[in-house]
């Protein structure tokens, strides 16, 4: 098996997947074939919780631990092909999850930093990680507005959470060249965001379109829990 392969699982789930890819990704223009074929390959069954396995592959998010949710299938995909990973790439990204981006950056990127606030659950991705052989993948517990300093400078960075601006640590920890992508705006609605850092004090910004993400909480996103 090569790295973070899991088998083809059940056959139900395999066509419900196969079908995912080319309904919801090729069809809204996701053309990166090896994001594609990670995609194929992921069992995304494994990372909802178990009375939620049967929703796994629909069009949209669905709830996790700790309040927190997994992505539509798309909005991941629109993410990590908006990044732009190369095989030699050391990624950062912002807000563990349930650990499904994280995985599917690991097949693409040489190296994933995933800094997740709620230790619950990045102790289940850890675990889950493990299990499909992941070892490319490091977990740290923490506040991902702050990044993971001592492992910059990062080709990519995604932060699968919302803030009112990028933070400036984040900024500072993107190496010259270096492509960040994140939810920015009020809580609600945000713009989808990608940002280059073309010298060491130029970053250009462009917008991807609007999306709904949980609130980034962190000493340089929002600072308090939505109500």
């Amino acid at each position: 098996m090569g790295r973070g392969e899991s088998g083809a699982g059940d056959a139900a789930f395999l066509e419900r997947r196969l079908r995912m890819v080319e309904d919801q990704l090729v069809a809204r223009d996701v053309r990166d074939p090896r994001l594609l074929q990670a995609f194929r390959e992921l069992p995304r069954d494994r990372f909802v919780p178990p009375e939620l396995a049967s929703l796994a592959h629909e069009d949209r998010a669905l709830p996790i631990a700790a309040g927190q949710t997994i992505s539509q299938p798309y909005v991941v995909a629109l993410m990590i092909e908006a990044v732009t990973l190369g095989g030699r790439d050391r990624l950062l990204e912002v807000g563990t999850g349930s650990g499904y981006a994280a995985a599917l950056c690991a097949r693409l990127c040489a190296e994933v930093y995933t800094v997740e606030r709620n230790a619950d659950l990045a102790d289940e991705a850890s675990a889950r990680l493990a299990a499909l052989g992941l070892a490319n993948v490091h977990v740290r517990i923490g506040d991902g507005s702050l990044g993971w300093p001592d492992a910059a400078p990062f080709d990519a960075i995604l932060v699968a959470a919302a803030g009112p601006r990028v933070p400036e640590a984040l900024s500072a920890q993107l190496a010259v060249g270096g492509r960040l992508v994140m939810p920015v705006g009020a809580r609600g609605i945000q713009q989808l965001v990608r940002v280059t850092r073309a010298g060491e004090t130029r970053f250009e910004r462009e917008p991807l379109g609007e999306v709904a993400f949980v609130p980034l909480i962190g000493d340089q996103g929002w600072h308090d829990e939505p109500r």
